[in-house]
């Protein structure tokens, strides 16, 4: 009986230091110290391939060799740096049985700096039909490996502009062209002619590595994207107040990057992860996810314990404070853990309310999830009624930085089984996914 009573005074002994730690290292001053930072106006609202964006990625290099965290797989730094490639199209011209077509009505994919088909080249002419689901057909011809001639019915005029603002940007550019013509919808002779500028530029993930004690083979990553919408109008749908142009993105996602570095700050001064832990900030997020397409593709996902993005958690939660919601609950038994290491606090996960919006699959988390990792986003942001997403006010004084630091303790203390290697998530069965 002593032996069982010692045992419960030192697991509440432990309990009751770890919660003083937590208060100690993830307090509300550091973090509006870091959320001010990313979230400033000389930071640009943090654009990919603008000086905003590098400002912020070494700032969070600095934060992070600060800690003391390790550089990713002895990487001489904490920048891990990849290239995109950029089309812009120059000129375009499209003759279809001898009618010259507006250029409005033509959007053209296209990684090669000449463009020059005909019916006798090797180009199939396929169709989006009145009726059909514009999305999937679109989706299924963009993505094609094939040259192709896409004519679409003129009742889907009105997606013309949402077609035109995909970015033309990748990182593995393919040899073929896909060429959209709204408002045709027959071509037995066609010619189309076209010039691309075609560039390399470069991005970069900011990684941090603590290594794990007894398995360091088994990793475990928090992450966030700090990357957001830079100055102006760079997006149609994308609000615009003409006495404020810069895009702060406050909690879109300076406040997940801020989590992301606080935690790093914790698990480092615990000094007792069983598993590697790797905090990774993204790039590019905003433009096709392509930094969490990269990072993905440096590991083995049978590795991969458990992901936790965080994506805005800045704001209070449709249920109020001390609360989030985990996207593609579900779908592992993460969630469950969590909730389970948060029993007898305050706070409480929910899983994701907004099963319409497919936040699973719109986030940083994806990649990895499509991998069988159990990969979730940790978010608190009111999808139906966020008065400040994609907006120039969406900036500090909007956040509320007292629950955003609860929000944070809460992911620190629930994930501590995960990282200690006591609980492992079930894996994400992939192939019940989109």
């Amino acid at each position: 009986m002593k032996k069982i009573v010692l045992s419960a005074l030192v697991l509440c002994s432990a309990c009751m230091l770890q919660a003083q730690n937590i208060n100690k290292i993830i307090n509300t001053k550091d973090v509006t110290k870091i959320e001010k930072v990313l979230s400033a106006d000389d930071m640009q609202g943090r654009r990919a391939f603008t000086p905003g964006i590098d400002k912020a990625s070494s700032y969070i290099e600095s934060e992070f060799k600060k800690i003391g965290l390790q550089t990713f797989n002895g990487a001489k730094d904490f920048k891990q740096e990849f290239s995109m490639t950029e089309s812009k199209n120059v000129s375009l011209k499209v003759l279809i049985d001898g009618k010259a077509i507006d250029k409005a009505d033509v959007v053209s994919f296209s990684y090669q700096p000449q463009i020059a088909l005909t019916e006798k080249s090797d180009v199939q002419v396929v169709k989006i039909n009145a009726g059909d689901k514009f999305g999937p057909k679109f989706y299924e011809y963009y993505q094609s490996e094939k040259n192709l001639l896409v004519l679409v019915d003129a009742s889907f005029k009105t997606r013309i502009q949402n077609v035109k603002h995909i970015p033309q940007m990748t990182a593995n550019p393919g040899g073929n062209t896909v060429v959209f013509v709204f408002g045709t919808t027959e071509a037995t002779q066609f010619s189309i002619e076209g010039t691309n500028t075609i560039t390399k530029k470069a991005l970069n993930n900011v990684v941090g590595v603590l290594k794990g004690k007894s398995k360091p083979n088994e990793y475990v990553v928090f992450s966030g994207h700090y990357d957001h919408l830079g100055v102006g109008s760079p997006a149609e749908g994308v609000e615009h107040d003409a006495t404020d142009s810069i895009y702060n993105g406050a909690n879109d996602d300076a406040a997940g990057t801020t989590a992301v570095i606080m935690l790093a700050k914790y698990f480092k001064k615990l000094n007792n992860n069983e598993r590697t832990i790797l905090f990774t900030t993204f790039v590019a997020e905003e433009i096709g996810g392509y930094g969490a397409q990269y990072f993905s593709k440096q590991l083995d996902p049978a590795q991969v314990m458990a992901m936790f993005n965080l994506e805005m958690i800045g704001t209070e939660s449709k249920w109020g404070k001390n609360s989030a919601y985990i996207t593609g609950f579900e779908k592992s038994s993460m969630g469950e853990i969590l909730q389970k290491n948060l029993q007898g606090s305050a706070f409480k996960f929910y899983p994701d309310p907004y099963p319409e919006q497919q936040l699973f699959y719109r986030s940083d988390n994806a990649t990895l999830a499509k991998l069988g990792v159990p990969a979730h986003t940790i978010s608190t942001s009111k999808m139906d009624s966020e008065p400040n997403y994609h907006k120039v006010s969406d900036e500090i004084e909007t956040l509320d930085m007292v629950n955003m630091t609860q929000i944070i303790k809460a992911i620190a203390i629930s994930a501590s089984t995960i990282v200690n290697g006591k609980d492992t998530p079930s894996r994400v069965d992939s192939s019940t996914l989109k």
